[in-house]
């Protein structure tokens, strides 16, 4: 069996207080964990690992698994610190931790400790780069696909306006497949604001838009360019689309528009090539 930097600790209890932040999984998804957030599944704790372990802005502070979890685990669990203490429970006593049957039974509380500016990330954007901006996306799903995509395509930093969802909630956290943990990002604040201070920094602004005025794959390689994506159904505020240069992704007609994620993936890629990142 592979040696541990400190042995797992049984949990026979429920209640027992040493787990408490993992009790009730899906209540606290809904009403938010300040500053805390649950990781869930192998790949997502394996980038918590390498987030805590070269001090960037999130570290772990426990983890929880199902007992037969732990020797599939056992390499992911040596790249934590020993004073990260690993639990373990059966698997009545684990579903009835976390409200509901947890069928991948790796658990880990982890804890954001720095957060960045949108002025200190776009200094860091190196020349040519690329950022995505969130507007309204409200979808957990397409905010971790969002994120995901961003890694894949080489953008420096995500930034999401204050009307969309947390990153860190774990459904999206799950589905970006750690890449909330890696691609730098900022959230809070107006839309119009986020965009005027990107702009205001050199980038050049393009709203994703089926009514876009130019094709994505005309758009020439620039400084910093960013990529903005709107919530589903309405898209992105007509505010935004007045005052801001937009793009469009040909397609097929007969439909409205692409998923924000897909859309958002496709730009990334197209802008990816034209600017040398990949």
């Amino acid at each position: 069996m592979m040696q541990l930097p400190s042995p797992p600790i049984r949990i026979t209890d429920a209640d027992d207080p040493r787990i408490a932040e993992f009790r009730g999984i899906r209540e606290r998804d809904l009403v938010g964990r300040r500053g805390v957030f649950i990781a869930e599944g192998t790949v997502v704790l394996r980038m918590l690992a390498a987030a805590h372990a070269v001090g960037g802005d999130f570290c772990a502070d426990k983890i929880l698994l199902l007992e037969n979890r732990v020797e599939g685990v056992g390499d992911i669990l040596t790249l934590y610190p020993a004073d990260v203490p690993v639990y373990v429970a059966g698997a009545a006593v684990l579903d009835a931790i976390a409200g509901f049957h947890l069928h991948r039974g790796v658990l880990a509380l982890g804890r954001r400790v720095r957060q960045s500016t949108v002025a200190a990330l776009l200094a860091s954007v190196p020349d040519p780069g690329l950022v995505v901006i969130a507007c309204g996306i409200s979808n957990h799903d397409n905010i971790g696909s969002i994120f995901r995509n961003a890694a894949a395509f080489g953008a420096s930093a995500v930034f999401l306006d204050e009307t969309s969802c947390d990153p860190l909630y774990r459904k999206a956290l799950r589905v970006s497949v750690g890449s909330v943990l890696s691609v730098p990002y900022v959230r809070g604040g107006s839309a119009l604001d986020l965009l005027q201070e990107v702009s205001d920094a050199g980038f050049s602004i393009y709203g994703l838009s089926p009514r876009g005025e130019c094709e994505i794959g005309t758009i020439a390689p620039a400084r910093g360019i960013a990529l903005v994506t709107g919530t589903e159904g309405e898209g992105l505020p007509a505010a935004i689309m007045a005052r801001f240069k937009t793009a469009r992704i040909s397609q097929k007609p007969g439909l409205d528009s692409l998923n924000a994620a897909t859309a958002t993936g496709i730009a990334l890629y197209e802008m990816a090539r034209r600017q040398g990142l990949i």
